[in-house]
């Protein structure tokens, strides 16, 4: 029988995994003994992180499935190749997710709020749909998702609405997530996430607006340590639940932010 703290036999599929945080966490489950199913829009970019798992040793527990998950049909069609290639799924970490330009929401194209809802709303709602499908039919029954909801799910930045409104949202599909998967064993949780170094936030090294209408740059961390963080949520039993975890650079400016 696998071992739930180890991940050995288990399955995850991780969402945004071509990439940042989603990269790092895939690997890090891969390396937990977990069977990682990789999801996201560029096919090249989910190749480069099968490539880092080749060298790790882990190929053999990779699939990719590129996938648009604001997509109904794309969901339900990563969905059942991870069932198809690996029988079973334990672990969701809904991460993929976009951002608009930074512009005054008066000036605001509907698209752009559109396209933001599809990739963060949208498509962690499809993602959890197909999860609570698989986990409550499976035997042994269950399985936990993680959502990535991001400091600016309790807090915005200037010019973020869009974003800013789909984090706000993920909080209260962690909540309905948790309530409703209690009676099929399946665990919700979110990691909020504070100024992990990725491509995303390179651009804080030489400064972001703040509050005040001052620019600023902002320390970021290592993103392995949410890697690990995530790892941590997804090796608890059952029975156990990290609802809502916070990991963040020290020094940012989110305590006081405003």
């Amino acid at each position: 029988m696998a071992n739930p703290a180890s991940g050995e036999g288990r399955t995850a599929i991780v969402t945004g995994a071509g990439s940042g945080i989603g990269r790092a966490s895939a690997l890090a489950l891969l390396a937990e003994g977990y069977n990682v199913v990789l999801a996201g829009r560029r096919p090249e970019a989910l190749q480069q992180t099968i490539e880092r798992a080749r060298l790790l040793g882990h190929e053999s527990r990779t699939l990719a499935v590129p996938t648009n998950i604001g997509d109904e049909t794309a969901v339900r069609t990563l969905f059942q190749a991870a069932k198809d290639r690996f029988g079973r799924l334990d672990l969701l970490f809904n991460n993929a997710g976009t951002s608009a330009p930074p512009v005054p929401l008066e000036d605001l194209p509907l698209e752009d709020w559109r396209r933001v809802v599809d990739a963060n709303l949208t498509g962690a709602f499809l993602c959890t749909r197909e999860a609570f499908r698989l986990m409550k039919a499976q035997v042994p029954r269950g399985g936990r998702i993680i959502n990535n909801g991001s400091i600016s799910a309790h807090a915005p930045r200037p010019n973020s609405a869009p974003y800013t409104a789909t984090k706000h949202a993920i909080t209260g599909l962690t909540k309905s997530s948790a309530l409703d998967g209690r009676k099929h064993g399946i665990a919700c949780g979110q990691i909020d996430i504070g100024n992990a170094a990725t491509p995303m936030t390179e651009r804080m090294k030489n400064g972001v607006l703040q509050p005040d209408g001052s620019i600023a740059p902002e320390p970021t961390i290592d993103v392995e340590h949410v890697a690990r963080a995530v790892v941590y949520m997804a090796s608890l039993p059952l029975d156990a639940n990290v609802l809502f975890l916070t990991v963040m650079a020290t020094q940012m400016p989110y305590v006081g932010r405003g």
